[in-house]
């Protein structure tokens, strides 16, 4: 997955495409775990996914008011229409990652 920029991230997410945004912090531990499922996300799904350091993009924290990482934002249409904290397994991830692409 490739670390994305603020300006990466707002092109994605005005696509008409589904765009998945993963913030994290490298020191989280939780955060570990939630990276390797998205590698996972990634192999099975065709949309724009970006990753990112949340120490290096704060003021994006405080704009899409991300109370704790890991986060995955998923927009579409220029909306973000979904924050998910609890990473609790692939499928869990991918069952709404197509119900908003299905939306």
């Amino acid at each position: 997955m490739n670390e994305w920029s603020r300006e990466e991230w707002e092109k994605a997410k005005n696509s008409p495409d589904v765009s998945l945004l993963y913030i994290y912090t490298p020191m989280c531990g939780t955060c570990q775990v939630a990276s390797k499922m998205m590698l996972v996300i990634k192999e099975l799904v065709h949309y724009s996914i970006g990753q990112a350091n949340i120490n290096y993009l704060g003021n994006l924290a405080m704009e899409y008011e991300i109370e704790s990482v890991p986060c995955l934002l998923i927009a579409k249409n220029g909306k973000v229409l979904k924050k998910i904290y609890a990473f609790q397994s692939v499928p869990y991830l991918f069952d709404i990652i197509k119900s908003v692409d299905d939306n």
